[in-house]
């Protein structure tokens, strides 16, 4: 949770737990992530959309399988395809991040 200018804290955007979730998930960037996603709207952006792919694949997983199979391999795929994508931006983006 972030906080505002009172001191109470705030509900994380999707985002922010897009971001949390790939620092999760690829540890090895986490410092870039975190350092990245606050400079660049492309980042932030990529880390809602992964956000939003993930809370949809753990809705398709706790459906039957048999119902969902299709939809459920494609957003394993679109998970998968952005964190490629974060991967790649990262790379892209080093000079940009000490070291």
């Amino acid at each position: 949770m972030k906080k505002d200018g009172s001191g109470e804290e705030l509900p994380l955007g999707s985002a922010d737990r897009g971001l949390w979730r790939l620092m999760l998930k690829l540890p090895a960037l986490r410092g870039r992530l975190q350092i990245l996603s606050a400079k660049t709207s492309t980042l932030a952006s990529l880390c809602e959309a992964y956000e939003d792919a993930c809370v949809m694949l753990q809705r398709l997983r706790a459906t039957p399988i048999a119902a969902a199979s299709p939809m459920l391999q494609e957003y394993e795929t679109i998970c998968l395809e952005i964190e490629t994508e974060v991967i790649e931006y990262c790379i892209e983006h080093r000079r940009n991040v000490p070291e």
